[in-house]
């Protein structure tokens, strides 16, 4: 067992200077960016701490170990690049317009004022993908449906030896039962079907239940 590395303390004050220093001239940049593009003085604030909530926010999902879902790490990781790349963006085109290498035009205006609204919807759907688990979204690829049926015309019973043999199936990969959403897309039926079938496969046979 690996014992724990100690603090470089050298390391942290390094960062967190770096950080500082990164943090305030990006806010100072942003803030400017915001003003010249005309919003009110006493609004520009809310440019930069939306980028940088939104870049926080996309890296603490990214990371977390709470996060259960790949697909959610992976949006959240380009998340995050993006937010980081925002902030390079904006800064540098603060530091164009300021230095009078850059004209403050309509589309800098809309593209500037459109930041907020589409933060806000990535980050919402952020907030959705990271509460779902990976075996929610994919149903079990090994389990197909009788040939020449579908779950529309297949009988009740070719469904439910197929709903069996998904259920066996899910449970060999996640250790678990199948869940209604990976039965529902492996037998491609509805949500009221396979709940139905789901109740009917972990109800045991009546001549077990007899025996017992």
């Amino acid at each position: 067992m690996s014992r724990p590395r100690p603090r470089d303390w050298w390391v942290i004050a390094g960062m967190s200077v770096t950080a500082c220093a990164a943090a305030v001239s990006s806010f100072s940049g942003l803030h400017s960016l915001a003003a010249a593009t005309g919003w009110p003085e006493a609004l520009a604030s809310l440019l930069p701490f939306t980028i940088d909530a939104y870049a926080m926010t996309a890296t603490r999902v990214w990371l977390s170990k709470a996060t259960g879902s790949a697909a959610a790490r992976r949006f959240a990781r380009w998340n995050a690049i993006g937010a980081i790349g925002l902030s390079l963006i904006g800064n540098a085109a603060w530091h164009l317009i300021a230095a009078k290498v850059l004209t403050v035009t309509w589309p800098i205006v809309v593209l500037v004022g459109a930041v907020p609204p589409a933060v806000l919807g990535l980050l919402s759907h952020l907030a959705v993908l990271r509460v779902q688990d990976d075996e929610d979204e994919v149903a079990p690829s090994d389990t197909k449906l009788p040939e020449h049926q579908d779950g529309a015309d297949a009988s009740e019973d070719d469904l439910l030896e197929t709903a069996r043999a998904a259920d066996n199936a899910y449970r060999a990969e996640h250790g678990k039962p199948i869940t209604r959403d990976a039965l529902r897309k492996a037998l491609h039926v509805g949500s009221g079907r396979a709940s139905e079938l789901l109740q009917k496969i972990r109800t045991p046979p009546q001549n077990e239940t007899n025996k017992g």
